[in-house]
């Protein structure tokens, strides 16, 4: 067991554009955005508190009753939206409202305060040369020590991430699209696998996926119905 909680935990996600209001193809971006999250609603839906949409201009924010899927939602939509660069703070708390399954406005409590804390703090970070290269960062209410660890693990993958290019994501996305097999994401891209194999690894995407399964073992410990 990795948390111990004495109250009801959910995950709050916040997400945003970075440099929105640069965008030249603004109202496309957020077109394609809505796209991907009701996909995500879709998904997802078994594990949803509050349904992910666009909040403020070019953020986004929704509510899981588990930890166990926000990596995975997380890492989907950076893809689904590449090129365009995303940050995203994740909240683990309580709740103290009443929370409408169809929308996170409304919600309040320790888990939004977290995750606004940690988007408020990486626009800070941003601007500052010194600072290490994170745009995910998590704060579990009651546990920095484990919320520290695992904001060290998102550190190095934003590490990794920003050396793939437009055609390893393409391949990553069709490879994953396919069911994870290379001889169908070769087909459908119509390469060779051997392209296929050698741009995951030069992605380093194996070692990106494990360590993001990883987290959400970790992560799955959180359950709204834990430690009540």
């Amino acid at each position: 067991m990795f948390f111990f909680f004495d109250y009801n935990p959910l995950v709050a996600i916040i997400g945003d554009i970075k440099s929105s209001k640069q965008l030249k193809n603004r109202r496309a971006v957020q077109i394609r955005l809505k796209e991907v999250l009701d996909a995500i609603n879709h998904e997802y839906r078994n594990d949803i508190a509050s349904k992910f949409m666009i909040t403020l201009g070019d953020e986004f924010q929704g509510l899981l009753k588990t930890g166990a899927s926000a990596i995975f939602i997380i890492d989907k939509i950076e893809r689904e939206m590449y090129p365009i660069q995303l940050r995203f703070g994740l909240g683990v708390g309580e709740i103290t409202t009443d929370i409408n399954s169809n929308m996170p406005l409304g919600a309040d409590g320790p888990a939004y305060y977290n995750a606004r804390k940690i988007i408020d703090g990486l626009k800070a970070s941003e601007k500052k040369k010194m600072e290490s290269k994170v745009n995910v960062r998590i704060e579990v209410q009651g546990n920095p020590d484990m919320s520290e660890l695992i904001n060290t693990v998102f550190s190095l993958l934003t590490t990794i991430k920003e050396t793939w290019t437009p055609r390893q994501v393409e391949i990553i996305n069709s490879y994953l699209k396919t069911g994870g097999t290379q001889k169908d994401a070769a087909r459908i891209l119509n390469i060779n696998q051997s392209n296929v194999q050698k741009a995951l690894s030069s992605a380093n995407y194996y070692t990106y996926r494990k360590a993001i399964e990883n987290i959400a073992k970790v992560l799955s410990d959180i359950k709204e119905d834990k430690g009540v």
